[in-house]
């Protein structure tokens, strides 16, 4: 799996009266907690708001015997787009023992999820778990539903306090419209056919910024520093432009997933950017690049109630993961890592 540059796709709205799991990639929604897991108080640090829930990513390392799932929050105030403060990533982790303890004593046919099944043996992130195995759930009798339900609603609250930890979804968090998530490889995008969008939206670009992308990536390739500052110099972001160019096989791709691979910037990063990545806060180890969120993200991240309207702006949003994937066998808190935001010069090429 580090060896391949998965491109993540959307694929098909959640059907409300279907329940997603773990291992569910999914847009959107609510998270959906590993078995042991609490839930998180997400609230942003700049504007005191609770955070939505913007992509679900079930993503197991290869020769590790963990359950592994990542959630990406953001703050949908006007005010904090574009700011790192207003992004939170969770990773959680357990292992398949640790989930046949906690479905002990429960009646379900259904068979756990092994950590190959997202890797060789799956051809999507989720969709044939969902087909085969939404409708079915643990049978209860009515008192202990009902008790269940007594209980949930015990535990909601409306005003923010430290009691959310542990409890279901937030109820005032604004929720965006939720997406199943397909996926291919990068490499099996090369040669198709049907790239009039990519072609039309490269082609506007380049006349409007009078300069061809092919003669930026020839003066990248060939490391001509004088050329280099050239073109940029004529249309002001060659970054821009590679960004374009790599992504032109597939432009409504949602995200690119290349664990401790090189992410793809969508302007200059800043010349410290190794220093901005803070180590594991858990273990201390160095973070690593994991995956990122695209542009057209942008366009589907709307509200779930057709009463309220809200989004979420950026460019590409990079996701940098502890590299050793730390965690503690039993441990009910996801660990925290770290999101770097970059906002899109052109954002209307992608709407």
């Amino acid at each position: 799996m580090q060896d391949s540059l998965l491109i993540g796709l959307c694929d098909g709205a959640v059907d409300k009266k279907k329940d997603t799991y773990y291992y569910t990639n999914k847009i959107g929604g609510y998270s959906d907690l590993i078995p042991g897991v609490s839930n998180a108080y997400n609230q942003c640090t700049l504007c005191d708001g609770f955070l939505s829930h913007v992509v679900q990513i079930y993503c197991p390392l290869a020769l590790s015997s963990y359950h592994r799932t990542i959630h990406v929050f953001a703050c949908t105030a006007p005010e904090c787009h574009g700011k790192l403060e207003s992004w939170k990533v969770l990773r959680s982790q357990c292992l398949e023992s640790e989930i046949e303890k906690t479905s002990a004593g429960q009646s379900s046919d259904r068979a756990p999820v092994a950590t190959t099944d997202w890797c060789d043996d799956a051809d999507d992130w989720g969709m044939n778990s969902e087909e085969n195995l939404g409708s079915e759930q643990p049978e209860t009798n009515s008192l202990t539903a009902s008790l269940e339900v007594c209980s949930r609603l015990q535990d909601l609250r409306i005003n923010r306090s430290a009691d959310v930890e542990g409890a279901g979804p937030v109820i005032d968090a604004p929720s965006f419209q939720s997406f199943y998530i397909s996926v291919v490889e990068e490499a099996d995008l090369v040669g198709q056919n049907d790239l009039d969008h990519a072609n039309r939206l490269l082609k506007e670009y380049e006349e409007r910024e009078g300069m061809a992308v092919e003669e930026v990536a020839c003066s990248e390739g060939k490391g001509k520093e004088e050329a280099y500052e050239k073109v940029k110099a004529k249309h002001g972001d060659a970054v821009f432009s590679s960004f374009m160019k790599r992504i032109s096989l597939c432009p409504e791709q949602v995200l690119r997933y290349s664990w401790s691979g090189t992410p793809l910037f969508i302007m200059e990063p800043p010349s410290n950017m190794n220093q901005m990545v803070p180590p594991c806060a858990h273990c201390g180890s160095p973070r690593v690049f994991e995956f990122q969120l695209m542009p057209a993200l942008v366009s589907l991240l709307r509200s779930a109630h057709s009463s309220s309207e809200f989004a979420v702006e950026f460019g590409t949003v990079l996701i940098f993961t502890c590299r050793d994937s730390c965690w503690t066998s039993g441990s009910t808190s996801p660990i925290e890592e770290f999101a770097f935001v970059q906002t899109d010069p052109d954002q209307k090429l992608f709407k």
